[in-house]
């Protein structure tokens, strides 16, 4: 229990280390930003497949291949609905993109709000995912997957502060609001770990929801967000970084 909760923290505190990168460069590049975020993209597709996705398939061979397939492509499909339904109350990233960094006034802050809640929302889910993980038992293979969701909290909190800064907010406030953002993915790791522990039978689907939030993320929000801004290029060899990565590791550590 004591390594589920150090890393949910770990997960959280992610999001609080990319605000404070971006209290230090406020204009950072686009340029910049799209690697780091691509090759966010590639750790957290190669831990949705490594790490959630086969893994759902090899549990749940106990009740035949046949089945075992079906439950993981029926929660692979559950989870980016779940997500998807989220995005039509508030839509996340790429979607919200157009937040003007310079503006000011209470339109600006609404729209900065609107911004932050959603990221705050959409980090739920993606920590349920990082739960999710130990509940296999597998702390090796649950450590990547959540290295590999709070590599990707990092540029998170970066965007989020200097919209709030230009909108007015102070930066005691800033710092404090990406604090609550990253908070809710702690919950999430925990109810993940916490629902596949008092019910082991639920494992083979709740490890293919996870990857399929995981996915569903990766696809809609990411790399389009990646590929915005004329660095697709780059983006496309930095994803491919990012899951080679995670693919030598797992293969070293497992």
């Amino acid at each position: 229990m004591t390594i589920v909760l150090l890393t949910a923290l770990g997960v959280g505190g992610a999001t609080v280390i990319g605000a404070a990168i971006g209290f230090l460069f406020k204009k950072m590049s686009h340029k910049f930003s799209d690697i780091v975020l691509a090759f966010a993209a590639g750790v957290m597709l190669a831990a949705a497949v490594l790490g959630l996705i086969i893994p759902s398939v090899e549990y749940g061979t106990v009740y035949g291949t046949p089945i075992a397939l079906l439950i993981t492509v029926a929660g692979l499909f559950l989870g980016a609905v779940c997500l998807n339904l989220i995005d039509k109350v508030v839509p996340h990233l790429h979607k919200l993109a157009g937040v003007d960094q310079e503006a000011h006034g209470d339109s600006s802050l609404g729209k900065v709000m609107l911004f932050v809640m959603a990221i705050a929302i959409h980090n739920l889910p993606e920590g349920i995912a990082a739960g999710v993980g130990f509940g296999s038992g597998d702390h090796a293979q649950a450590l990547i997957i959540a290295g590999g969701i709070a590599l990707q909290n990092i540029p998170e909190g970066m965007v989020i502060i200097a919209p709030m800064l230009a909108a007015g907010v102070t930066p005691r406030r800033t710092f404090l609001i990406a604090l609550l953002t990253g908070l809710v993915e702690v919950v999430g790791t925990l109810i993940g770990y916490f629902a596949v522990s008092l019910s082991a039978t639920i494992l083979p689907f709740a490890l293919a929801f996870a990857g399929g939030t995981m996915l569903y993320v990766i696809s809609d929000e990411m790399i389009p967000e990646t590929h915005a801004h004329g660095s697709e290029r780059g983006a496309t060899y930095a994803l491919l970084a990012g899951f080679s990565m995670m693919l030598i590791m797992d293969v070293l550590l497992g």
